[in-house]
């Protein structure tokens, strides 16, 4: 049942606050909980893992204790996390939140799951955990660009698009090769994609800087704070399990890698700081790339003092009242 407050058509609206890493979306949704009997849903790839607080920024205790929040601690690091598995959890959620008269609000910065949620998964075959296992031992032996050459002779088209070390995408498109029998550029063309058909209407309010300088600095300023609260010793505690490698999604996690690789002997801390902070910022420019492509966005400053007022304007408007 959905909250009596809302007429039948906002009934049917899924709140996404989406925004680049530091823009503040986690000040947002506590207020906006403060406002309206809200849930979260983490739309985040990094907040799924169990032990790695400090460098995805997850909320706090007492931050989860003020709301409730959903998609958190809910794998261990040497697991993977697909698109597909994420619209299939947000889904259910949405509905057991209406269930209980609540709203759900879709909160975070990964936008590949947005898409997916909202625009439908390309129909290609589920994972095959053996098969992933046999194509990582074999990178593990000849590295990942002889398996990048592999792909670009199965797939020349997905392969001219990869970079020869882009461990996971190379993975998924020979995983892909392997199960279907055909090229995944091939599959993608024919554009069939399985929708949401649950009725959902998915809107959006941007957290957008209206200065990308003044989001660098915040995002210089966040990473050090990191460091400060102990990252490197959450990496290190990481990087003592024999059963975690550079190859897996967790710890390719921005900010982990670069730990990873100091822990490694591969760089200093201070060239792991600016290496950390550098693909932050890169982070960030994709998610606002993002963004901005979307034709259908209420857009907030994310740097404006007001910035949270602003946000909970737009709830209300999307929620009709």
């Amino acid at each position: 049942m959905s909250s009596p407050a809302l007429s039948s058509a906002a009934a049917r609206r899924v709140i996404c606050l989406a925004g680049p890493t530091a823009a503040g979306k986690s000040a947002s949704t506590l207020a906006l909980a403060e406002r309206w009997p809200l849930e979260i849903v983490n739309v985040d790839s990094a907040t799924i893992y169990s032990g790695m607080d400090i460098g995805t920024a997850k909320p706090s205790p007492d931050e989860q204790a003020r709301v409730p929040q959903h998609l958190l601690d809910i794998l261990d690091p040497v697991q993977s996390y697909s698109a597909a598995e994420f619209v299939a959890d947000a889904l259910r959620l949405i509905d057991e939140i209406r269930s209980r008269g609540r709203i759900p609000l879709l909160a975070g910065g990964t936008m590949m799951y947005y898409k997916a949620l909202r625009d439908g998964l390309d129909d290609l075959p589920q994972a095959d955990p053996a098969l992933r296992a046999e194509l990582e031992a074999r990178a593990a032996l000849q590295g990942w660009p002889a398996l990048h050459a592999e792909l670009a002779l199965l797939d020349p088209v997905t392969a001219a698009r990869l970079a020869p070390n882009d461990s996971q995408r190379i993975q998924r498109a020979l995983e892909i090769c392997r199960l279907s029998g055909q090229p995944m550029s091939a599959l993608l063309l024919r554009g069939q994609r399985q929708r949401d058909d649950s009725g959902n209407q998915y809107v959006t309010i941007s957290l957008e800087p209206s200065d990308r300088a003044a989001l660098h600095a915040r995002i210089e300023q966040r990473f050090d704070a990191m460091l400060a609260k102990g990252l490197l010793d959450e990496v290190r505690g990481l990087h003592a399990r024999a059963d975690l490698h550079p190859g897996l999604p967790s710890v390719r996690c921005v900010g982990y890698r670069q730990m990873w690789a100091h822990l490694d002997g591969e760089i200093d801390l201070d060239t792991a700081r600016e290496q950390g902070i550098a693909a932050t910022r890169q982070l960030a420019k994709r998610q606002i790339t993002w963004l901005r492509a979307q034709p259908e966005r209420a857009i907030v400053d994310c740097l404006a003092a007001d910035a949270v007022a602003q946000t909970i304007d737009a709830v209300a408007v999307m929620l009709g009242e």
